[in-house]
């Protein structure tokens, strides 16, 4: 079996570049055969990609967060667009609305947002999503906006009638899940996989965030990934093998990658 973490802030685990490549060689030991580096801002972004260049299980989405809709500059456009063009990029983002916490003003993030989809539909790219108490200002403007490539709803946090009005719109969308999808507490995330088709499911570590159940109290690593992956398809009850074989065909298809083979 092998696994793919789509959304790792492998430049949060750790700063050093060498403790940044032993944490994807230790994924690589636990079957995490592929990850996506996210990172918030153009300025990390440029660090970490430099640190794992070596790394040939590492792929790389580029973007600036919401968080950073006050620091994005006047330039972010034109920077992400020639960044974009580099060896290994594959997604636009993270991007998208983060209502809870209140970066800059609702206007600034959705003008951010929306430039970011417009740049994914001109470069081909995927868009990864971030929705933090969002969700229908996103479905609004993705139903007019969202890129040819389609986008994922990165750590997955609405509930099932959400996904459901998601997928009656006939959005090109996967569902990503984290490692809170192993806490008992998280009733939305189990009812939502419950009404989700497996060819829309993806799953992510979101380290050093989101770690599952069996590691509460430590920083979260992709090599954690496969417990997720675990607790995946005990819900949906079939075998271990069939849910990773699915998790590795919808990751490559939504990132455009070549299914056989890794890294």
């Amino acid at each position: 079996m092998q696994y793919f973490d789509t959304h790792a802030h492998i430049g949060l685990i750790y700063d050093d570049p060498i403790e940044q490549l032993f944490v994807t060689q230790e994924a690589r030991q636990a079957s995490v055969s592929r990850i996506i580096s996210i990172c918030n801002s153009l300025s990390d972004f440029n660090r970490v990609y430099n640190n794992l260049i070596s790394a040939p299980n590492v792929y790389h989405a580029v973007g600036v967060s919401p968080s950073e809709v006050q620091r994005a500059g006047k330039t972010w456009q034109t920077d992400v667009e020639k960044l974009a063009k580099l060896p290994r990029i594959v997604a636009i983002g993270e991007t998208g609305l983060d209502y809870y916490h209140k970066f800059g003003d609702k206007k600034s993030q959705i003008e951010l947002f929306i430039g970011h989809l417009d740049l994914a539909e001109r470069l081909g790219l995927p868009v990864i999503v971030h929705n933090r108490e969002a969700g229908y200002d996103i479905l609004d403007i993705l139903k007019d906006r969202i890129p040819s490539r389609g986008g994922v709803f990165h750590c997955y946090s609405e509930d099932a009638r959400y996904a459901e009005r998601v997928l009656a719109s006939g959005l090109n969308v996967f569902f990503s899940f984290a490692g809170n999808l192993t806490y008992r507490n998280a009733r939305n995330l189990h009812e939502t996989v419950a009404v989700l088709p497996l060819d829309r499911i993806l799953i992510e570590s979101e380290s050093p965030f989101m770690v599952p159940a069996d590691f509460r109290g430590k920083r979260n690593m992709p090599k954690y990934l496969s417990i997720t992956a675990q607790y995946l398809a005990d819900m949906l009850s079939i075998s271990d093998e069939e849910l990773a074989k699915a998790l590795w065909e919808n990751s490559n298809r939504f990132f455009g990658l070549p299914n056989d083979g890794a890294p």
